[in-house]
This record gives structure tokens, sequence and C-alpha cells, in this order.
């Protein structure tokens, strides 16, 4: 006769769980982290953009069409840079300015 071992049923209550605290986990939290996240992931790829510009250019090896693909892909790499922040930079003018947090959503009640 063989043996199987097997564990007890664990019941869990309503609210149990891995997903019942999300530790005040909000829409405003989730956006705001977002828009961080996109950041920092624009700055990460405008690094390795101009790099590998860069290095294009050095290996241009004074090639007028290859130094000037280059030249293009390092200034389309600066102009995605400054259009990023200065999104984020009108988004901060607007919640100083205004005195509107864009980032609560939250509705006022009267």
């Amino acid at each position: 006769m063989e043996r199987l071992l097997a564990q007890d049923v664990i019941n869990l209550k309503p609210g149990e769980g891995n997903f019942a605290d999300l530790g005040g986990l909000t829409v405003p939290s989730i956006i705001s982290g977002l828009i961080r996240f996109t950041v920092v992931v624009a700055a990460i790829v405008f690094f390795f953009i101009l790099v590998i510009g860069g290095i294009r250019w050095i290996a241009s090896g004074g090639d007028k069409a290859q130094t000037e693909a280059a030249r293009n892909q390092i200034t389309a790499a600066l102009v995605g840079l400054v259009i990023v922040f200065a999104a984020w930079a009108i988004v901060a003018l607007i919640n100083t300015f205004f005195q509107i947090d864009i980032f609560s959503l939250a509705i006022p009640t009267v």
C-alpha cells in the first residue's frame, strides 16, 4: 500500500492573501511612479543612443554621409531628451502656478 503525503486545504477568509494589503497603492501614486519611470527610461535610452551615435561618428572614417547620419542620430537623441524634460517641467509649472496637483486626480467636494 502506498502512502501519500498531502497538505490540508488552507481556508482563506475574504481580504486575506498576497494582494489583500497593497500598502496604500492609489491611482495617483501609480501615475506618479509611471511618470518617474518614463523619465528615467528616456534618460537611459538617450544615453545609449548618444553613445551609439558617437561610436558611429568615430567609425565613419571621414565618410561624409556616415558622419552626417551619426550627427543626425545625436541630434535626435538630444531633441528627444529635451522634449521629455520639457513635458515634465510644464507639468511641474502647472502644479506650482495653479496649485493644481495633476498627479492626485482628486475631485474636490463642496
